[in-house]
C-alpha cells in the first residue's frame, strides 16, 4: 500500500473499535436478542456533543444491515437508525421515517395518515429495535410538543414490539425522565468525557495500533496528559488529533508518533482548516 492510499485509508469514515463503544455496542446487542414482547425495554444513551453517540449508532445499525429474502419479495430491516427532527414534530418525524426506509408521501397528509402508513412499512420490515439519534432536538420545543413527542415515540416502541434506543446530550435526559412510562422503559447508559486515567491511555493506543504506522509510537505520560488537555476529554477531537499526526508521521516519513509532534500540535477542530478535500474522520455525535 502506498503513502498515499494508507493517508486515504486513515481519512476514511472506518470502525474503529475501543472499550467504551464495545460496552454499548454489547449492551445493544443484548437487547436486540430479547424476545419480542408488548413492553420492550430499551435504552437511552448519552454525554456531551462529540463524545462518540452517533459514532455507535451508525455501528449498531450496521451489524443488522436490511435485507432482501427474493423468494418471498420482502425485505427485512432489523434496525432503523433515524434522526430527530429539529424540533418536536410528529409530522416531520414520519415524514423522515418514510423517505429514510425509501417510501416517502408527496403532497398533504395528516399526522394520522403518515403515522398509518409509516406503522405499515415497518411492520413489515419486521422491525426489532428503532434508534433515535439528536433526540435533544425536541428540548427546541415546548413543554406540552416535548410530551407529545415521547408519547409518540412510546406508542411506536409499543406497536411494533420493539425496543426504542434513543442517543442525545446531557441535557435530554431530563426531558426523557419527564415522561415516566418512557423513563421506566428506557435504562441509562452515560458517556463521561475522557480523564486522565488508565481507560485513556487505552484508547490512545488502540487509534495509534489502527493507524498502521511503521514504527512503534512510545508516547510518554506528558504526551498523553497534552493530548487530552488539546482536546477537551472528546472523543471526536481525539480521533482528528491522532488521525492528524498519523498523517504527518507518514508525510514525514517519521512512521511514529512521538512526543515532539504532540507538543507542537495545534488544534483545528474545523475540516476546512485541514485544508483537505474530503471529510477526515467519522461523524460523532
Amino acid at each position: 500500500m502506498t503513502p498515499d492510499e494508507r493517508i486515504d485509508r486513515i481519512r476514511s469514515d472506518h470502525w474503529i473499535a475501543f472499550d467504551r463503544a464495545a460496552i454499548v455496542l454489547n449492551r445493544l446487542t443484548s437487547l436486540m436478542e430479547m424476545p419480542q414482547q408488548s413492553r420492550m425495554l430499551g435504552l437511552m444513551v448519552y454525554g456531551s456533543s462529540g463524545i462518540g453517540k452517533t459514532m455507535i449508532a451508525k455501528r449498531m445499525a450496521s451489524k443488522y444491515p436490511t435485507q432482501y429474502n427474493a423468494e418471498l419479495g420482502a425485505t427485512k430491516t432489523p434496525i432503523l437508525l433515524v434522526q430527530a427532527p429539529p424540533a418536536p414534530d410528529e409530522r416531520r418525524f414520519y415524514q423522515h421515517i418514510l423517505a429514510t426506509i425509501g417510501a416517502p408521501m408527496w403532497g398533504r397528509h395528516t399526522v394520522s395518515e403518515l403515522e398509518v402508513r409509516a406503522l405499515g412499512h415497518l411492520r413489515d420490515m419486521d422491525l426489532r429495535m428503532l434508534m433515535i439519534d439528536e433526540v435533544h432536538n425536541l428540548l427546541a420545543g415546548s413543554y406540552r410538543e416535548q410530551r407529545r413527542f415521547l408519547n409518540m415515540l412510546r406508542f411506536l416502541a409499543n406497536d411494533l414490539c420493539a425496543s426504542l434506543v434513543v442517543f442525545g446530550v446531557n441535557e435530554a435526559l431530563e426531558a426523557v425522565r419527564g415522561d415516566d412510562q418512557l423513563a421506566r422503559r428506557l435504562d441509562e447508559h452515560y458517556l463521561p468525557l475522557w480523564e486522565d486515567d488508565v481507560e485513556f491511555s487505552r484508547l490512545i493506543q488502540t487509534l495509534i495500533a489502527a493507524m498502521a504506522l511503521e514504527q512503534r509510537s512510545g508516547l510518554t505520560l506528558a504526551s498523553l496528559r497534552t493530548i487530552l488537555k488539546l482536546t477537551g476529554g472528546i472523543t471526536s477531537r481525539v480521533f482528528i488529533m491522532i488521525k492528524s499526526l498519523a498523517i504527518d508521521a507518514i508525510k514525514t516519513g517519521e512512521e511514529r508518533i512521538t512526543d515532539e509532534a504532540v507538543q507542537a500540535w495545534q488544534p483545528v477542530w474545523t475540516k476546512h482548516a485541514w485544508n483537505i478535500p474530503r471529510q477526515p474522520v467519522a461523524t460523532f455525535g
